[in-house]
């Protein structure tokens, strides 16, 4: 079986590499625009985000209300609570900061088009996978920044929530809302236009990342990063992935869920989304310099499952159409 390593990932790398030699781009000095720039591509990415939800799959979807519960709890409460039983264990500042970049990542919503794509690949109950993966990022908007208010606040001054919704009402809810009341007129445009609206996504992605790690590195927060503690943090993405993946799978089986039904559970409850990750973490941490640190197990996080469940995904898919062959040959 051959292993992909996604393009994106491989982008990502690339733009922490330029970030590193050219970070006086990203730095407040700039008279590149950077921030303006960032903030348009949110809210355009929002306001597309709107557009190509569909209404009519989402009441639909309603009927599976165990598989969604399921979904959502394992997004919204379990992955949190296993992160937060580790926080007693924190000695110092630094560890401080990557339990907190921890957090952030637990506290984060679902992935959508790759939940999708992994589902659909695996032969998985795809309506339910869109419905969730959609949801997921509208329940994020409320309960990302509750879950680190928590936390942050008692660390940065500057965390205040009116002014954390208020950006999150214009940036994210309102294009959302916008897209979805011009869903019907548009819909069809951005379905057609899906693959140049993902690139654009991506780019403005690609972007935040970017100026996120230039600003780390022009404070060189990473300097006390070693290979070895960069080493913990990809064992400690890969464990928690693959703690959450075993779970959901259990749970799933414990409640007789169908095979499409515990596939789209375990693909779309482990599943973090990048793209709402860079954004919130614009928003909640403002221009904080360890603001790269709290991207990096974030970022980790999307290579490690983008590469797992696309190799389990294939899998499944082949054991699918060997068990289609031998229905086959038995007729």
């Amino acid at each position: 079986m051959k292993i992909k390593i996604d393009k994106f990932v491989l982008s990502i790398i690339g733009i922490i590499i330029i970030a590193y030699f050219f970070p006086e781009w990203g730095t407040k000095e700039s008279k590149i625009p950077i921030d303006t720039i960032s903030a348009i591509g949110i809210s355009l990415i929002f306001f597309f985000y709107g557009l190509k939800l569909s209404p009519t799959k989402l009441k639909a979807g309603l009927k599976n209300w165990k598989l969604h519960l399921l979904v959502q709890v394992s997004t919204f409460l379990i992955f949190p609570l296993i992160v937060l039983m580790f926080q007693p264990l924190i000695k110092n500042e630094e560890q401080e900061t990557i339990w907190l970049a921890f957090f952030f990542l637990a506290a984060l919503p679902s992935t959508v088009s790759s939940s999708v794509v992994m589902v659909s690949m695996a032969k998985g109950n795809i309506p339910a996978a869109i419905f969730n993966a959609s949801i997921s990022g509208i329940i994020g908007i409320i309960i990302t920044p509750l879950w680190m208010g928590l936390f942050v606040q008692g660390q940065q001054t500057e965390f205040d929530f009116t002014e954390i919704y208020t950006k999150l009402i214009i940036q994210i809810v309102l294009p959302v809302i916008l897209g979805l009341l011009l869903q019907r007129f548009l819909g069809d445009f951005a379905q057609k236009h899906n693959a140049k609206l993902t690139f654009f996504d991506k780019s403005i992605i690609l972007l935040i990342i970017y100026k996120s790690f230039a600003e780390s590195f022009n404070g060189d927060i990473f300097k006390t990063i070693s290979i070895k503690d960069l080493s913990f943090l990809l064992l400690g993405v890969l464990a928690l992935f693959m703690f959450m993946f075993m779970i959901t799978n259990f749970i799933s089986k414990k409640l007789s869920f169908s095979r499409e039904d515990q596939i789209t559970a375990t693909f779309c409850g482990t599943k973090k989304s990048l793209v709402h990750g860079t954004v919130f973490s614009k928003i909640i941490f403002g221009n904080m310099a360890v603001l790269g640190m709290i991207l990096l197990p974030l970022m980790l996080y999307h290579a490690v499952q983008l590469l797992l469940i696309s190799t389990i995904a294939s899998r499944m898919e082949q054991e699918y159409s060997n068990l289609q062959v031998n229905k086959e040959g038995e007729a």
